[in-house]
C-alpha cells in the first residue's frame, strides 16, 4: 500500500470537504481505539489548532479507552476535553432491563449527541470514525457511532488500518489491543461476529470489491457459515447507510 499518497489523498479530502461547508474547525470522538486514533491524527495534520477530541467514558468504558486516548493526545498534541457519559447512561438505564446491547446502542447515541453538541458550540463538522469493514457488515449504531458529516477511512478496511496505523504512528498500545466498541465492559467485535476482522474482510473483498459470488467463494472451499453471515448483515443492515426513505405522493 502507498500509505503516503493514502494519507495526503485523506488530507486533502478533509479541507476540501470542511471548506466546502463554511468551517474551518473539526471535532472528532476519541475512544482509545484505532480507528479514532487514526482519524484525530489526520484531521490533526490537515486542522492543526483547528481541530480537537472529545473523550466520552461511561461507567462501564475499559481503562484503555481514557489512557490510550490520552497516549495518542500527548504525542500528537491535540487539544482534548473528557465529558463523562455516566450520568446520562444512568438516567434511562432502568428502562433497559440490563440489556447489554440496548445500552451499547443508547451509550453510543449519547455520545454522538454530545459530539454534536460540542461542534455547535464551535461551530466545527464531526468526523466520522467507522471503517468499511464496520459500515459494510452494518456493526455499528445507527445515530450513534456511523453518525457524522464526513468519514475520511469508510473506504479503508479495518484490517488494513494497522499498517496505515503504523505508518502514522499510532501507539503500540492502541495497535496491540483487541478491536472494541467499549460499549461495556469486555465487549470485542470479533467475539460478538464470531470471526477476526482478516477473515471477514478476506471475503468482503471477495463480494464487493472483486465481485466474486458467494456461490464461487462456497464452491471454492471457503467456510459457508461465514459467507452467509457476512451477506445476512450486509442485507439486515444496508438501511443504516442510507438516509431515511421518505414516501414519494402523487398530488394528482
Amino acid at each position: 500500500m502507498e500509505w503516503k499518497n493514502i494519507k495526503e489523498q485523506l488530507i486533502v479530502f478533509l479541507k476540501d470537504e470542511v471548506k466546502k461547508a463554511g468551517l474551518e474547525r473539526v471535532t472528532v470522538g476519541l475512544s482509545g481505539g484505532l480507528d479514532s486514533a487514526i482519524v484525530a491524527i489526520l484531521s490533526k495534520e490537515a486542522f492543526g489548532a483547528n481541530m480537537s477530541c472529545v473523550l466520552m467514558p461511561s461507567h462501564y468504558s475499559s481503562e484503555g479507552s481514557i489512557s490510550h486516548a490520552l497516549e495518542v493526545c500527548k504525542k500528537f498534541d491535540i487539544d482534548h476535553e473528557i465529558v463523562e457519559i455516566a450520568p446520562m447512561v444512568e438516567a434511562y438505564e432502568k428502562f433497559m432491563d440490563g440489556d447489554k446491547l440496548r445500552i451499547g446502542n443508547f451509550s453510543a447515541r449519547m455520545r454522538m449527541s454530545v459530539l454534536y453538541d460540542v461542534s455547535a458550540r464551535d461551530k466545527s463538522l464531526v468526523v466520522g470514525t467507522s471503517n468499511k469493514s464496520e459500515i459494510l457488515l452494518g456493526y455499528g449504531t445507527i445515530y450513534g457511532d456511523v453518525a457524522c458529516a464526513i468519514n475520511p477511512i469508510g473506504e479503508m478496511y479495518k484490517s488494513d488500518e494497522y499498517e496505515f496505523g503504523k505508518f502514522l504512528g499510532v501507539p503500540e498500545s492502541i495497535l496491540e489491543k483487541r478491536p472494541s466498541a467499549d460499549l461495556w465492559e469486555g465487549q470485542s467485535d470479533e467475539d460478538e461476529l464470531g470471526y477476526s476482522y482478516k477473515q471477514m474482510d478476506e471475503i468482503l473483498k471477495k463480494l464487493v470489491d472483486e465481485k466474486v459470488s458467494a456461490d464461487d467463494l462456497k464452491s471454492n472451499g471457503v467456510d459457508k457459515e461465514l459467507i452467509d453471515m457476512i451477506n445476512y448483515r450486509m442485507k439486515a443492515n444496508a438501511f443504516k447507510g442510507k438516509l431515511p426513505t421518505i414516501a414519494k405522493i402523487k398530488w394528482s
